[in-house]
């Protein structure tokens, strides 16, 4: 199985760039979606951790942003957290996935989080600073502050960029992207 991991600027289209890759995708902002919907244990741990700001079950998106605003080591320790059942997720789809030819990471954190193997294949999405703050500006609960704390946990663009084997330039039409993709299925199948 050839996992191919998608890097990127937070708004650049990592998720579109995946799901147009037309194989199976891990979406960990999905599944960190589900974990705050259905799993109470998080939600026990999150609120030992973070009492003054997680108190709803289902865990109300609002509490965590709010928490992360108030001091940026409250990131820290919802990652802390999360990350280890979405590592769990992602184990479980990958064992479910094991016999197809290729599967799309679409996490976030994937350097940082030392999630990827040296084997993978990493692709880097490209985009305009400005068609990225576009985009971003659209999104419920956008705030720069947010966008700022979640930056500085990140590796830099530029290293993100040099350690990817394929780069796609994304301007946001589905032309450019899809014919992207192609082209590196070709050199990779």
């Amino acid at each position: 199985m050839i996992k191919i991991g998608i890097l990127g600027d937070i708004g650049s289209g990592k998720t579109y760039v995946a799901k147009n890759f037309g194989y199976p995708v891990f979406h960990a902002d999905d599944e960190v979606g589900k974990i705050y919907k259905k799993d109470r244990k998080v939600f026990n741990k999150l609120k030992n951790v973070l009492p003054d700001y997680i108190y709803s079950f289902p865990i109300d998106k609002n509490e965590i942003i709010k928490a992360i605003l108030a001091n940026k080591q409250n990131l820290k320790k919802i990652i802390k957290i999360i990350h280890l059942e979405v590592r769990k997720k992602m184990n479980k789809f990958l064992k479910k996935n094991q016999r197809k030819k290729i599967v799309i990471l679409d996490i976030p954190l994937l350097l940082e989080n030392k999630i990827n193997k040296k084997t993978d294949i990493l692709v880097f999405v490209q985009s305009k600073k400005k068609d990225i703050l576009k985009k971003l500006k659209k999104r419920k609960n956008f705030s720069f502050k947010l966008l700022t704390i979640f930056k500085d946990i990140q590796l830099s663009l530029a290293y993100k960029r040099k350690k990817s084997q394929f780069i796609i330039i994304n301007n946001f039409t589905s032309k450019s992207v899809k014919k992207s993709i192609k082209s590196i299925l070709r050199k990779i199948l």
